[in-house]
């Protein structure tokens, strides 16, 4: 019988099976997914712009309010390439960046067994941090059920955190636990349940959407430039002297 929702778990469909199918179609298929990761994240688009702006309001209203990402495996790695990606195009603040990341920062190049059940070490990691009013945490989970990403909300929120979680699976409980929840709906993955793929680029998409849009309602972009960003080398010290040119004419 087939499901009715496909999860991040659901075996494929035979007619999707990639060691049952030419190199091209096989490619095809993953191909598809990708679109398929697009049509999940504008189906939650309404949901992912509140969470931005709510995020927006709670960062502008002081100089300390940081911006915190957490997870493990494929989902807090994505969550890492987008934060430290905002020094150097907004010239946000490093020490309003932080990550919790379940094993450590170890966990970023090799898995680190069991570390995604530790819900103990994600109210640790919390604490330590000292989250609190005026802090955001956007937690990360495809299946929306990991215990070290379901626990750092649950204890970020304890602590007055604005919180929101992403999630590919319906009713979620890391999506029911946040204050914004968003729903990525990307179903079954081309190999079951490896969500570094589909499930991965619908996260990626969606945090790419929120930081940008905070970063924007920031003043960091002007004319649809980065009019913040900081120029660590020589092709972004000509991209600069080209940014400043075109908003001084």
């Amino acid at each position: 019988m087939t499901e009715k929702t496909p999860t991040t778990e659901s075996i494929p469909d035979a007619s999707r099976w990639l060691d049952a199918l030419s190199s091209a179609d096989a490619m095809a298929v993953m191909a598809d997914d990708q679109a398929a990761a697009v049509a999940a994240v504008k189906d939650a688009l309404a949901a992912i712009t509140e969470a931005a702006l709510a995020a927006y309001e709670c960062l502008e209203r002081s100089a300390e309010g940081r911006l915190f990402y957490a997870g493990a495996g494929t989902s807090i790695r994505i969550g890492v390439q987008d934060g430290v990606e905002l020094t150097p195009t907004f010239d946000w603040p490093e020490e309003r960046t932080g990550f919790l990341i379940a094993g450590g920062d170890k966990a970023l190049t090799r898995s680190i067994e069991n570390a995604e059940d530790d819900g103990a070490a994600a109210f640790k990691a919390v604490q330590e941090a000292e989250l609190g009013p005026g802090d955001v945490l956007i937690g990360i989970a495809a299946s929306g059920a990991t215990p070290y990403t379901c626990a750092a909300i649950t204890s970020a929120g304890e602590r007055g955190a604005l919180t929101i979680g992403i999630a590919n699976n319906r009713d979620a409980p890391l999506t029911a636990l946040s204050d914004h929840g968003i729903t990525l709906l990307t179903g079954a993955e081309a190999v079951a349940g490896s969500t570094r793929m589909k499930a991965g680029t619908a996260q990626k998409i969606c945090l790419n959407l929120m930081s940008t849009l905070i970063m924007v309602r920031m003043g960091k972009v002007r004319n649809g430039m980065m009019a913040a960003m900081r120029p660590t080398n020589a092709k972004l010290r000509e991209r600069q002297k080209r940014i400043d040119a075109a908003l001084k004419s």
